[in-house]
This record gives structure tokens, C-alpha cells and sequence, in this order.
């Protein structure tokens, strides 16, 4: 019996708007990290994705592992974009005086 080894390709896939997803799944590469660095293994990573098998999480931890440099500058790029996305919305949708709007609103529901 011989043993065929095969290198596999990494299961990710780069959406037009530069979002790293697991292979066909909605998945992104940052929650697969984000997910790891909090302390999961694998086999948790897994449990808590369905669509994502335990094989492309572990491939995926190998190729962080090994380009690290790379991966974390994708994140470092994520984290900046969401940065301004929230900071867009914050001062479209100001939250000044919102605690005060809320309880207004409920107590005119209030029936006397």
C-alpha cells in the first residue's frame, strides 16, 4: 500500500469587497481567528459554525499559523474598516439624548 499525500488548498475565498469567507459558507476568516485567539480549539470552532467542517477550520488555523504576519494585517485592515463604518453610522444616528427619548416615549404609552 502506498500513501498519496496531496496538498490542499487553504478553504478560503476573498469576496469582490476584500471579506475572507470559508469556503462557500458566510463564515469570515475573522471570525474563524477572532474565535481561536479567544481560546477555542478547533473542535469548538467548529461546534459553534455548523457550515464550517472541523478539516477547514484546522487548515485554516495551519495557514494563520504559518502566515501570521499576513493575517494579521488583515485584521489590523478589518478592525480600521469597522472602525469607520461605526464611526459613520455614530454620527449619522447620534445617541445624544436617547435615554432620555426612550423613557419619554414609555411613559406616554403608560395608561393614567
Amino acid at each position: 500500500m502506498s500513501l498519496i499525500v496531496t496538498a490542499e488548498p487553504v478553504p478560503l475565498r476573498i469576496e469582490p469587497d476584500g471579506t475572507a469567507r470559508v469556503g462557500q459558507t458566510r463564515v469570515t476568516l475573522d471570525t474563524i481567528l477572532l474565535s481561536y485567539e479567544s481560546g477555542e480549539s478547533a473542535e469548538e470552532i467548529a461546534y459553534h459554525f455548523p457550515t464550517v467542517t472541523l478539516a477547514q477550520v484546522h487548515a485554516i488555523l495551519a495557514w494563520y499559523l504559518s502566515h501570521r504576519e499576513e493575517a494579521d494585517k488583515y485584521m489590523q485592515e478589518r478592525e480600521s474598516l469597522a472602525q469607520a463604518i461605526r464611526a459613520k453610522w455614530e454620527s449619522r444616528c447620534s445617541s445624544s439624548g436617547l435615554r432620555e427619548r426612550l423613557l419619554a416615549r414609555k411613559a406616554a404609552r403608560k395608561p393614567s
